[in-house]
C-alpha cells in the first residue's frame, strides 16, 4: 500500500502517541507556517493539554524527544506554547519522491471505502441556447467527476435535462400559431425551435390567452397525447444534440442524459408516499408538504400545482428516489447557481420527511456568476446574454493572436495550430473558472485569461511543454535515483510530495481550486528549480540523471493535476 509523505509522518507520530498514552486522533501534521524553520508542524500539544491537564510545551517536548531518535528527521524543535517543528532528512525525502516516480497515480492513494456518488451538473433546458451561465456547472462538475473517480469512488454523472415543463407547451403553441398545425415540426432545427421559444416567451408575457393555451397544451402532452408527444420527442432530440456539441467542445462528459421527463411517473409515487405518511396537504388548489420552521422559516414544497402539473420540486424529489432505488447512490451532489440554495434546502428536507433517501447524503454546492469587467454577469457588447458558442469562439480568436502562423518558419502545420488553439483556449477558460473558489463569482477578462504568464491555464500548459522540450534535448542523459543536491531541488520535492494530500483535500472539500493553486505553485517551483539546477552542466552524471528524473516527475504530476481539472496538456507549444 502506498502512503503519502504526510501519512508516513503521521504514522510515526501515531506510534509515539501510543507510547506516551496520548490520543492518536491528534497525531496530524500540516505544512509549516514557517517554511524557513521546518517542513511540517504538529499543533497537537495545545489540544492535548486540556485533556491531559498538563503544560502543552511539556507535552510537545516529550513528543519531540521520542521523535528525535528517528533518523528520517533532520531536525525537531518546539516553539512557542507547544508547536512541534519537523524537518525531514534529505535522504528520506528524496527516497519518497523517487518512489512516486514508479507510481502511475503520482503518489495518490485511493479511498479506503468506495462510495457510489451521483453528480448532477449541467442542467440545460430544451430550446435554449447554452449561455455563459451554463459554463460553471459543466466545468466544475466535470472536474469533480474526474477527482471523485480518481480517488476510487464509483461516479455517475447526470445532466438532468430540463425537458418537461411549460416551455414545451409554449413552443408547440407558437408553432401552431405560425403553421396552423404541427405537420412541419420535424423539419425545424435547434435555431428554429429557439426562435419559436423566444417569440412564445414574449407572447405569453403579453397575452394571458396565449399563456393559457400553452398551459393546456403542456397538460395534454404530459398526459401522453400522441401528436404532442411526437413533437416533444423531436424538440428534445435536437436540443440534446445541440447541448452535446457544446459539452463536447468543453470536454464535459455525462454518463446519463436523463431529464425531468424521466422522473414524471415517479412523481405520482412521491405524491402517494406523502399522502400515506400524512404529509400531503391540499392548500389553495395545490398539494403541498409543509416544512419545519423552527430554525428557519421555509415556504412549503409544492408537489402538484392547481392545474394538475407536477413542479420542479416534485421532479427533483422523484429523481432523488430514482437515484437511490436504481443507482444505489451513497451521495447525490448538485452543482448549480447558488441562488438555488433555498430550493435544495426545501427538497432535501422534504426528502428526509418522505424517507426516500435515508442512507444517502444529499448536498448542494452553489457557485457564483461569471462576470464581465463591470462586475455584472458577462454579456455581449449590446447587452444580450453571451452564448457559450460565442464565448468560446471569441476566446479562440484571442488565443490565435498569440500563435505563430502555420508553415516552415514556425514548424507547425495548420492542423497543429488549430489543435493547439483549441487546447489552450479550453484550458484557459477552465482554469480561469477553477482557480476561483466555487462559491465566489469571478471576472472573465478576455485580455488576461490566456496570458502565458501569471496564474493561468496556458502558463501551466507551457510548463509541461517546456519539460517535454527538456526531455527531448537530453536524450543521452540516463535518469538516476533522485537525490538532493541543492535547496531548489529540495523545495520542488516537497511540493511534488504534497500531490496526494492535495487531491484528497479537493475531494473532501469539493473544491477544484485547491488543485489549481497546487498546479500553479508546482509550476513556479519547477521554474525556480530549473533556473538554478543545470542538467547538462551538473557536477556529476548521477546529479544530472536525478534532475532529469525530477523534471519528468514534475511533468507527470502537472499533467495529472490538469487532467483532474479537465484540461489537456499540449505536447509542444511555441517557444517552449
Amino acid at each position: 500500500m502506498f502512503y503519502t509523505l504526510e501519512e508516513q509522518i503521521e504514522r510515526k507520530l501515531g506510534k509515539v502517541f501510543d507510547e506516551l498514552g496520548l490520543d492518536k486522533k491528534y497525531a496530524v501534521i500540516k505544512n509549516s507556517d514557517r517554511p524557513d524553520l521546518s517542513d511540517f508542524q504538529c499543533n497537537a500539544a495545545l489540544a492535548l493539554a486540556k485533556i491531559e491537564k498538563k503544560n502543552p510545551r511539556q507535552i510537545a517536548e516529550n513528543i519531540a524527544a521520542k521523535l528525535s531518535v528517528d533518523e528520517d528527521f533532520e531536525k525537531i524543535s518546539v516553539d512557542g506554547p507547544g508547536f512541534i517543528n519537523l524537518s525531514l532528512n534529505n535522504v528520506f525525502l528524496a527516497q519518497n519522491v523517487d518512489d512516486i516516480c514508479g507510481d502511475e497515480r503520482c503518489g495518490c492513494p485511493c479511498v479506503d471505502e468506495k462510495k457510489t456518488i451521483v453528480l448532477d451538473y449541467g442542467g440545460p433546458n430544451v430550446a435554449k441556447e447554452m449561455h455563459v451561465g451554463h459554463l460553471r456547472s459543466g466545468v466544475i462538475g466535470e472536474s469533480m467527476r474526474r477527482i471523485e473517480k480518481f480517488v476510487g469512488n464509483n461516479v455517475i454523472s447526470d445532466v438532468h435535462f430540463g425537458d418537461w415543463g411549460t416551455p414545451i407547451g409554449m413552443i408547440l403553441a407558437e408553432v401552431i400559431a405560425h403553421d396552423g398545425n404541427l405537420d412541419k415540426m420535424e423539419s425545424y432545427d435547434i435555431a428554429d425551435i429557439t426562435a419559436f421559444y423566444k417569440k412564445a416567451n414574449i407572447r405569453c408575457k403579453e397575452d394571458e390567452k396565449s399563456k393559457e393555451t400553452a398551459r393546456i397544451i403542456t397538460a395534454k402532452f404530459q398526459d401522453g397525447d400522441d401528436e404532442y408527444m411526437k413533437a416533444w420527442k423531436h424538440i428534445r432530440k435536437v436540443s440534446v444534440d445541440a447541448v452535446k456539441e457544446n459539452y463536447k467542445e468543453l470536454g464535459v462528459h455525462f454518463d446519463l442524459w436523463l431529464g425531468e421527463s424521466d422522473a414524471h411517473k415517479t412523481c405520482f409515487e412521491i405524491k402517494k408516499i406523502a399522502e400515506d405518511k400524512g404529509l400531503l396537504e391540499f392548500d389553495d388548489g395545490a398539494y403541498i408538504i409543509r416544512l419545519d420552521e423552527e430554525n428557519k422559516p421555509k415556504p412549503p414544497v409544492i408537489i402538484e400545482k392547481s392545474d394538475g402539473g407536477f413542479t420542479y420540486q416534485a421532479t427533483d424529489l422523484a429523481t432523488i428516489k430514482m437515484r437511490v432505488d436504481d443507482l444505489s447512490a451513497d451521495e447525490i451532489i448538485y452543482f448549480t447557481d447558488k441562488r438555488q440554495q433555498l430550493h435544495f434546502e426545501q427538497v432535501f428536507e422534504a426528502a428526509e420527511k418522505l424517507g426516500i433517501a435515508l442512507n444517502t447524503k444529499l448536498k448542494h454546492i452553489g457557485f457564483g456568476t461569471v462576470n464581465g469587467s463591470d462586475g455584472k454577469p458577462f454579456k455581449t457588447r449590446d447587452g444580450g446574454v453571451m452564448t457559450l458558442v460565442d464565448m468560446i469562439k471569441m476566446s479562440k480568436e484571442k488565443v490565435a493572436e498569440s500563435m505563430p502562423k502555420a508553415g516552415d518558419e514556425s514548424g507547425f502545420s495548420a492542423e497543429e495550430i488549430e489543435k493547439l488553439v483549441n487546447q489552450v483556449t479550453i484550458g484557459a477558460i477552465k482554469f480561469q473558472d477553477l482557480k476561483n473558489n466555487i462559491a465566489s463569482g469571478y471576472i472573465f477578462d478576455l485580455e488576461d485569461f490566456a496570458n502565458f504568464e501569471g496564474k493561468t491555464g496556458p502558463y501551466i500548459q507551457y510548463a509541461v511543454a517546456r519539460i517535454n522540450s527538456i526531455m527531448r534535448k537530453n536524450p543521452d542523459i540516463k535518469m538516476e535515483k533522485i537525490v538532493v543536491s541543492n535547496i531548489e531541488e529540495r523545495n520542488l520535492m516537497l511540493k511534488i510530495a504534497q500531490f496526494g494530500n492535495v487531491i484528497f483535500r479537493a475531494e473532501q472539500e469539493k473544491e477544484p481550486s485547491i488543485i489549481s493553486d497546487y498546479a500553479y505553485n508546482l509550476a513556479q517551483s519547477f521554474s525556480v528549480f530549473y533556473n538554478a539546477s543545470s542538467i547538462k552542466d551538473a557536477d556529476s552524471a548521477e546529479i544530472a540523471g536525478s534532475r532529469l528524473k525530477l523534471a519528468k516527475l514534475t511533468k507527470d504530476v502537472l499533467t495529472k493535476a490538469l487532467f483532474l481539472l479537465g484540461i489537456e496538456t499540449p505536447e509542444v507549444m511555441p517557444k517552449a
